[in-house]
C-alpha cells in the first residue's frame, strides 16, 4: 500500500463516517519498503492539490519518515530552470529546460515509492484495526460492526 493511498482512506464503520477523527487512519507496526519507479513530475504536480497536507505530515511523523514542510509547496516550486531564460529566448519561443527540484524527488519517493508491506491501520475514532498483509489492507468489517 503506497503512502499516497493513506491520504484517501477513512474508517469503513458507519459510526465513524461523520467524525473527523476517522481520518487519517494511523499506521501501526508498519514495515516499509521502497519500490523504485520512474519519476513522474506531471503526476506529482497534479496530485499535490488533492493531497490533505496536514494528514500526510502526520503520517510521516508516525512512520518515522523525514518531516515535511509546514505548508504544501506550490506546484511551480517543484521545478528549477536549468537555464535562466532571457526575454529574447522567450520571445523566440525557445523551450526553457526545467529540472526537478529535490523537493519533487522527495515527494515522489514518499508518495509513490514508499509502501507499507505489513502492519495495521488504526481508526482514531473507534480504534478498529485494519490489517495490512503483502501490501494490501483488509477493509472487510465483521458483521457486528457493519
Amino acid at each position: 500500500m503506497k503512502i499516497l493511498t493513506l491520504n484517501f482512506l477513512t474508517c469503513a464503520r458507519k459510526a465513524c463516517k461523520a467524525t473527523n477523527a476517522a481520518f487519517p487512519l494511523h499506521p501501526r507496526d508498519a514495515e516499509l519498503e521502497i519500490v523504485e519507479t520512474d519519476l513522474n513530475p506531471l503526476f506529482i504536480r497534479n496530485i499535490l492539490p488533492r493531497v490533505e497536507w496536514d494528514a500526510l505530515r502526520e503520517i510521516c511523523v508516525e512512520l518515522g519518515l523525514p518531516a515535511l514542510p509546514d505548508a504544501a509547496p506550490e506546484p511551480g516550486a517543484l521545478f528549477a530552470e536549468s537555464v535562466i531564460p532571457t526575454d529574447a529566448m522567450r520571445d523566440a519561443g525557445e523551450e526553457v529546460q526545467k529540472q526537478p527540484t529535490q523537493l519533487l524527488q522527495d515527494l515522489h519517493r514518499l508518495l509513490l515509492e514508499t509502501t507499507i508491506v505489513t502492519g495495521k491501520l488504526v481508526c482514531g475514532n473507534c480504534g478498529h484495526e485494519y490489517a495490512i498483509k503483502e501490501g494490501i489492507a483488509n477493509f472487510l468489517l465483521p458483521s457486528h460492526l457493519v
